[in-house]
């Protein structure tokens, strides 16, 4: 079968591999052909960093999970490494909940799903539609699964004064589901205009330019001096920058850590501002798949939210070095790029 495989920094190709097969007496197993997979910001650091160099600070519990140790000679990395925001076919099953021809969101082992086809637990699968929406569409109930398990933690939002810096895929989403929760102001912030303008449409009641505006006085203009209740981190890796989020806060706010910093230990922490200030720090990482998911699945099949407006790009699964170069290097106003695998079998 076809595979892709990061065979040094910022490079990828198309490669043959063996394709996997499902052991019929191991019970709870899907094999998945997959249709549509989409690149994210936890995939980036495979592709963009060195990983010979000391200075690789990806945490080890990824590249342990992935099949990359820390020190060696790494590449090329294992094959199908990374992506991880998978849908297809099932076209194997020892699962009790799932059936050959299932549509089904497949979340890959080790984030290696650049592969035609992938094993993996049916734990990790939730059953889609097929004809509600796009398939491109669809896709998005992985990452939007991500928003609601961060949102589950805050409460009621109504009426309250919401910010979120960074307007990257995940960005757009919390600023629409935030709209949707019932803040009173949801401002998104961001250094590139079209991600912007892309807030807008995502419902955002206000955008920032980071760059051109003070971002402070803004906040403190539009909510009336009070500044937000609640700030998302939606940056991560080596953008990352706690200090900034909490400019944006009023004591007693609460301040969500979505992004994933590249590094295990934040040394830089504003732990003094935190506390004296009484600030609330939520973190949020690894939903319950099943409850999660399958609410953010019924959400866009249903219209409750529209995630058109972050799909700027679907190519065919050859076009994979152009699809990380678009996302990475934040090209020709990426945002949410889709490699469509069915171009491998036509």
């Amino acid at each position: 079968m076809k595979a892709a495989q990061i065979v040094a920094p910022r490079k990828v190709k198309i490669v043959d591999i063996e394709e996997p097969d499902l052991k019929n007496d191991e019970p709870g197993m899907l094999k998945v052909r997959i249709e549509r997979a989409c690149l994210c910001g936890s995939d980036s650091p495979w592709f963009a960093y060195d990983h010979r160099a000391s200075e690789n600070t990806i945490p080890t519990r990824w590249t342990k999970r992935s099949g990359v140790s820390d020190g060696s000679p790494v590449y090329p990395l294992k094959p199908g490494v990374a992506i991880h925001e998978c849908l297809g076919t099932v076209v194997k099953s020892t699962s009790a909940r799932f059936e050959k021809g299932d549509l089904v969101m497949a979340m890959p082992n080790g984030q290696a799903g650049l592969c035609e086809y992938i094993c993996f637990s049916d734990r990790q699968a939730v059953s889609l539609p097929r004809d509600a929406v796009p398939l491109e569409e669809i896709l998005m109930t992985q990452p939007l699964g991500t928003v609601i398990w961060a949102c589950k933690k805050l409460g009621c939002l109504i009426d309250m004064d919401t910010a979120i810096v960074g307007a990257g895929p995940m960005g757009l989403l919390i600023t629409h589901m935030l709209s949707n929760l019932g803040a009173k102001t949801v401002i998104s912030m961001d250094k590139l205009d079209y991600r912007l303008e892309a807030a807008r449409k995502m419902r955002a009641s206000h955008i920032v330019n980071v760059d051109r505006h003070d971002p402070v006085q803004t906040v403190r203009e539009i909510t009336g001096g009070k500044m937000a209740d609640v700030v998302f981190e939606a940056v991560g890796h080596k953008d990352l920058d706690f200090k900034f989020c909490l400019n944006f806060l009023h004591p007693l706010g609460t301040l969500v850590a979505f992004g994933m910093p590249d590094r295990e230990i934040c040394t830089d922490f504003p732990i003094w501002d935190l506390l004296t200030r009484n600030l609330t720090l939520i973190g949020s990482e690894g939903p319950d798949p099943i409850p999660n998911y399958s609410l953010a699945r019924d959400m866009i099949a249903q219209g409750r939210i529209d995630v058109s407006p972050i799909i700027s790009h679907v190519l065919p699964f050859h076009e994979i070095q152009r699809a990380y170069d678009l996302f990475v290097n934040r090209e020709d106003g990426a945002i949410k790029v889709v490699l469509d695998y069915d171009t491998l079998r036509a």
